[in-house]
């Protein structure tokens, strides 16, 4: 089927290829909350040697976010695109979505918004979509047989209700369905994610995933996106093998003459930024952490920052290692000044640890350490603390935490994989 490229959609790298090397998206990491859980999917923050969704390297507020496009587009003018695809869902994180969507529009009028979710609470928000300028969105649907969906989703989770097996399936499928039509009757252009799952729903020779495309024609999708599955340590499909790229090639040209195909996705990550071609989040992700700092404008509530160090002079401390937090502020003339040190939680505790020590460090804006693990991470993170991994003097990584470098500065901060150490197992002994 040949592709038809609508006026909105030219700048679009993800709806039309021949943008997609020069025309750039940023993707707004400010929803964390996910209200189903895929078999296939394990949520993290800061995992820099992995490009998949639900990865990112901070947490952003709508406030945040604002600033960090104001930067990312000083640094990379190419962008046409702002998305707003997790870490978790953005329609599950509503108020910081549409908060943030607001503040895109007032002040970046011309740019092309863009969501991507799985549909489950996404109908009773269309409206409000529709009304803020939203002009491309992407909905999730691997199938459309709810025994087969049974097997994808563990639980999905309406209101204060949890549905699981054929139920949740079912449920969700339904608020898919009435997604999409009430995203295309409100003339916003709509792509279908479809994950390509082996032995799921590639039985009977790709049947289920005819049947997707089948119905993402009925409903007038622009492009369906048929994406394999990564398969993601720790989860229940991570023993599966990832489909090859035969495979793939092939189911997409059967269904082809149903729906038009994506053929260059990236698989981007929650903090994309950048050309498809040419992603930049490793780049930025310096400017995404100092962001992620930021306190409200005229608003102070969280002034220090804490700090993992042996010696006093370096952070050079695993977060599981320390004994003990350095916490600085400024003083009135701005000068960095040492408030007092705090003694860290008693190891052992699990994630009962790191939920005390947020509430140690509740008036600090971010921790400084070596190396961090999963579990500390998202904890910290999401009571409003940004934990970052780095290493040199303490002062240089002041000096970035609390925005007075320049981008050369940032290097202090970007995230590491494994730190000074292997990786916290998260179980609060320090491991």
């Amino acid at each position: 089927m040949n592709v038809i490229i609508d006026a909105k959609s030219v700048k679009h790298p993800c709806f039309n290829k021949e943008a997609s090397g020069s025309c750039g998206r940023v993707h707004l990491p400010v929803a964390p909350k996910c209200n189903i859980q895929c078999n296939y999917c394990n949520r993290k923050y800061d995992c820099v040697n992995e490009s998949r969704p639900g990865v990112t390297s901070a947490i952003l507020k709508p406030f945040q976010a604002l600033e960090y496009v104001k930067q990312v587009l000083e640094k990379e003018p190419r962008i046409t695109v702002v998305g707003i695809a997790g870490p978790g869902d953005p329609m599950a994180n509503p108020a910081e979505t549409l908060e943030t969507m607001r503040l895109i529009r007032e002040s970046f009028p011309h740019m092309l918004f863009c969501l991507s979710s799985n549909g489950l609470t996404m109908p009773e928000y269309v409206d409000d979509l529709a009304s803020l300028g939203v002009t491309h969105a992407t909905v999730t649907m691997s199938t459309v047989d709810p025994a087969i969906g049974a097997s994808i989703y563990s639980w999905v989770r309406d209101g204060n209700v949890v549905y699981r097996g054929q139920a949740a399936a079912e449920l969700l499928l339904s608020r898919q369905l009435a997604a999409i039509a009430a995203l295309k009757a409100r003339g916003l252009a709509v792509k279908v994610n479809t994950i390509m799952i082996p032995g799921v729903n590639t039985i009977d020779d790709g049947a289920p995933l005819k049947a997707v495309a089948e119905k993402a024609r009925e409903l007038g999708v622009d492009l369906m996106n048929l994406m394999p599955m990564h398969p993601t340590a720790g989860t229940p499909f991570g023993v599966l093998p990832e489909p090859a790229k035969e495979a793939v090639t092939a189911v997409r040209a059967q269904i082809g003459h149903l729906v038009p195909q994506m053929t260059h996705c990236r698989r981007c990550r929650a903090d994309a930024v950048g050309l498809l071609c040419n992603d930049r989040s490793g780049e930025l992700g310096g400017v995404l952490a100092s962001c992620g700092m930021l306190p409200p404008q005229g608003q102070d509530d969280r002034p220090h920052i804490a700090v993992a160090t042996r010696e006093g002079l370096l952070i050079n401390q695993h977060l599981g290692e320390a004994k003990r937090f350095q916490i600085w502020g400024k003083d009135g003339l701005g000068a960095f000044r040492l408030v007092e040190e705090r003694q860290a939680p008693t190891a052992g505790c699990g994630p009962n640890r790191w939920e005390e020590l947020a509430k140690l460090l509740s008036d600090c804006r971010a921790v400084l350490v070596g190396a961090i693990g999963d579990a500390p991470r998202k904890i910290l993170t999401e009571r409003g603390i940004v934990p970052a991994a780095c290493s040199g003097f303490i002062e240089d990584a002041l000096r970035v935490a609390y925005g007075e470098t320049g981008v050369g500065g940032l290097e202090v901060l970007r995230a590491k994989q494994g730190g000074l150490s292997k990786p916290c197992c998260g179980a609060g002994d320090g491991c």
